[in-house]
């Protein structure tokens, strides 16, 4: 499924949605160049989990967990990530089997970890279509 967005409230509303109709259980993968939006549609799940606390890239402590909304959070970017060891020490099969949603950014970097059951998400721009156009690709989810 492609879905196309024109600005980043429209970004921020797609995760919303997606966090709406999230299920325990679920990993969903999240990559895309700097600067496409990553972060907005991670802010935009954890509203849809009627997270309220500000959500911000973990990118100095690999996993921020977030336990406020109907289902834990736990949101992942392992950008700095030095090995796959990294992830092992942080326990990271609990958070990808546990009762909450995961969503890793720069999920290609620990591709072999990954579970095979998960949802791939991948934002590009497309400079052509305007500054804010964002092309999200989603496999693995109906919505």
């Amino acid at each position: 499924m492609i879905i196309e967005t024109e600005n980043p409230e429209e970004t921020f509303a797609l995760g919303q949605k997606i966090g709406r109709a999230a299920t325990p259980g679920q990993v969903y993968t999240l990559t895309g160049d700097l600067g496409v939006g990553k972060t907005v549609f991670t802010q935009g799940v954890a509203s849809g989990l009627g997270i309220t606390e500000p959500v911000n890239s973990p990118t100095f402590t690999i996993v921020q967990v977030y336990e406020e909304g109907r289902l834990p959070f736990y949101h992942f970017d392992v950008y700095r990530i030095g090995d796959i060891e990294e992830m092992e020490e942080i326990g990271y099969d609990d958070y990808f089997f546990g009762e909450g949603i995961c969503l890793i950014e720069w999920a290609e970097l620990i591709e072999e970890i990954l579970p095979e059951n998960r949802i791939s998400i991948t934002i590009e721009k497309d400079l052509s279509r305007g500054f804010d156009y964002r092309r999200i690709t989603i496999e693995g989810l109906e919505l």
